[in-house]
């Protein structure tokens, strides 16, 4: 591994960044002391344009390189924490009860801070690179909200760049898959409004339990028996709440839960027969049920020469072994691919040590791929913006 020999010279000053914003891990939104400390540092670093409050708490910066040319090179990074209470024991743990970055999160704005460290130093490069701190990636649709404000208006990019770190692949490893990357997520919530009794009588009742319970093993039915085998989707039923008395049949009950895809079609068909259930069931017991299903993240669509391209830079810090491109897609989602809709690019992930997967209360992220993560940002505007292709 060959890590940018600058970056690793104040790659003690990266785990002292990370350690802190673990510490104090903020929501969606409300990551007010994290998007501080990332301005701030940008303007100690000689970012040429510091600019904060963009999407609600994101911050953006650009830096100009030393070479002539318009073009530009956009860098994101997420920024928020997880509404999850930490068990990892590390003594960095958050001070923050209930909240926790759980995805590393603390990791990727980091890894942002350091390339924009070496590359506000260094300037080698031509164009302009575009800086992207974003916060609530975690479902709320961060994304979104800095491209409804005008993010990509007011600092257009010719192409967009993010990582994630991933523990389930080798430490230093960086991978991207072409094409359809991550997967597509929409959220549900489902009411269904029964009639409450005595737990004595429960004839006197159309109990919502009997019906959720009922209603829930039919969803799986759209994935086993109404989904093509060669078009992936996952439906997940991850809460079901009713009741509050060991002798009452409540009236009504909640449940919600998340469907994964990667192909359009096939959402469409899944909210169509989702939407067909609850009818159903609901006339076969006499009750109301409702469902609203809703788009949360797009499909993470990476773009196949950038792709190459990324992996070409990458290969540079981690060997030509350490970076590949791989047709493994995740099924889980990230709001990244909304930004690809808008800006071409591509989306790696980077292997370190551990064995505790993401969104785990004990989750650890390897302090070790801080200089990694930062030196693959720096070598793809450096390889995208070569110096002197500008005249």
């Amino acid at each position: 591994m060959s890590v940018i020999p600058k970056i690793e010279s104040f790659a003690a000053d990266l785990t002292a960044i990370r350690q802190d914003i673990h510490a104090h891990p903020e929501l969606g939104f409300e990551e007010t002391r994290t998007a501080g400390i990332v301005a701030e540092l940008l303007r100690e670093y000689g970012v040429d344009e510091v600019h904060e409050g963009i999407g609600g708490t994101g911050v953006v910066g650009v830096i100009r390189g030393s070479g002539g040319g318009n073009r530009r090179v956009g860098l994101r990074a997420d920024m928020d924490a997880l509404p999850i209470t930490e068990t990892s024991g590390v003594p960095y743990a958050s001070t923050n009860p209930g909240r926790m970055h759980a995805c590393g999160h603390d990791g990727h704005t980091t890894m942002l801070l350091g390339a924009a460290r070496y590359l506000a130093d260094t300037r080698d490069f031509d164009g302009a690179v575009v800086l992207i701190f974003q916060p609530a990636e975690e479902g709320l649709g961060g994304a979104r909200r800095m491209i409804a404000e005008g993010l990509f208006e007011r600092f257009p990019c010719d192409e967009l760049y993010g990582m994630h770190n991933d523990p389930n692949s080798e430490p230093g490893v960086v991978t991207v898959t072409p094409g359809p990357a991550m997967a597509g997520a929409s959220f549900f919530d489902i009411t269904i409004r029964g009639t409450g009794s005595h737990a004595a009588m429960p004839h006197q009742s159309r109990d919502p339990i009997v019906i959720g319970t009922a209603l829930v093993q039919q969803l799986q039915s759209v994935v086993s028996r109404n989904t093509p085998p060669t078009k992936p989707v996952v439906l997940s039923v991850t809460t079901f709440n009713a009741g509050s008395a060991y002798n009452v049949v409540p009236d009504s009950a909640t449940i919600t839960g998340t469907v994964r895809y990667f192909h359009p079609e096939v959402i469409g068909m899944v909210e169509q027969r989702m939407r067909e259930l609850c009818t159903g069931l609901g006339q076969a017991y006499g009750v109301e049920i409702d469902l609203d299903l809703r788009n949360v993240f797009d499909v993470l669509m990476n773009d196949p020469d950038l792709s190459q391209a990324y992996v070409s830079a990458a290969s540079d810090v981690v060997g030509g072994d350490g970076a590949r491109l791989t047709e493994d897609q995740v099924t889980g989602s990230e709001d990244f691919a909304d930004m690809l809709q808008v800006v071409p690019g591509a989306y790696c992930r980077v292997g370190h040590a551990g064995s505790v997967p993401l969104h785990n209360p004990g989750f650890v992220l390897d302090d070790a791929i801080l200089p990694v993560g930062a030196s693959v940002y720096a070598r793809i505007v450096e390889t995208r913006l070569p110096l002197g292709s500008a005249s």
